[in-house]
């Protein structure tokens, strides 16, 4: 089973809501000091209504191009993220949590990568079990499996990503054991322009449910580290956020609650020998 036939991964991606778990997974990758600084001094999330939604757009269309567009697509689409990570390098200017200052850091590293990973697979999988359907250990470590197998692509090998969810604990566990995870004042500075997007008074809606899904889901002892205010309250909201997406989903037609990519390419029944992801992977690993 390959990540781009994956009926796993085509049912998690192409899934609208699965999206709402990415805010968490961002706090969660801001809250590492070497991502932190490289997002702050490339990135920027000062920017207009437009503009945001052109990112958006763009995000969500990489993760379906990497997941159901044909081979033309995945090699483009991995090749601009890579591109991109190309030019985020540089050094820490002043110590943040076990980091030193001056150590460098830069966005191609296994490491940083493999955390970025991480947190985008426990986020889709938590997400997916509050806003849509529980799903069984078996399909969860499915997910874990499948998901490893892009890490080729974006130059992490795919032995280094956790492939069941109990890899996946155990790694998550060890990172935050090791001081490696320390919420820095620039991850406090991303984290208000993450959960404040440009959308003015009628995005209000969307912007407080981004809000909501993304502070509620984040592990305590992170969120306090933040300073994110939380309480019985906002856990009772965020309980009956979850209880009316998985309710009003079942009346929802497919054709709108999924993406539109989702539906246009179904897998084959029986893998070819050689199947489009395996060929990406191949000709990375050649060089």
């Amino acid at each position: 089973m390959t990540w781009t036939q994956s009926p796993m991964a085509r049912r998690i991606h192409g899934e609208r809501l699965a999206v709402l778990g990415w805010g968490r997974a961002v706090l969660l990758q801001f809250a590492h000091p070497l991502v932190a600084a490289g997002v702050a001094e490339h990135s920027s999330f000062d920017e207009a209504p437009v503009e945001f939604l052109r990112r958006t757009y763009r995000t969500v269309h990489a993760m379906l191009g990497l997941t159901f567009g044909p081979e033309e697509r995945a090699r483009a689409v991995a090749a601009r993220i890579n591109g991109i990570h190309d030019r985020v390098h540089g050094k820490l200017t002043e110590p943040a949590g076990i980091f030193p200052a001056g150590l460098t850091y830069s966005a191609r590293d296994p490491e940083l990568l493999r955390w970025v990973h991480a947190t985008l697979i426990e986020s889709a999988l938590l997400s997916w079990d509050r806003f849509v359907e529980p799903l069984t250990a078996e399909e969860k470590d499915r997910y874990c499996a499948e998901a490893s197998m892009v890490g080729p692509l974006l130059g992490v090998p795919s032995d280094l990503l956790p492939a069941t969810v109990s890899d996946l604990d155990a790694y998550l566990r060890g990172m935050y054991e090791s001081g490696a995870i320390h919420v820095t004042r620039t991850a406090r500075t991303l984290s208000a322009r993450l959960l404040s997007p440009p959308l003015g008074p009628l995005g209000w809606p969307f912007v407080e449910l981004v809000r909501l899904t993304a502070v509620g889901l984040l592990p305590a002892p992170v969120r306090s580290a933040y300073g994110f205010e939380w309480d019985a309250s906002k856990e009772r909201a965020l309980q009956g956020v979850g209880a009316l997406l998985r309710n009003t989903r079942r009346l929802v037609p497919a054709a709108l609650r999924e993406w539109p990519e989702s539906r246009t390419r179904e897998p084959p029944t029986a893998p070819p020998a050689t199947s489009v992801l395996e060929k990406l992977v191949g000709r990375v690993s050649r060089g």
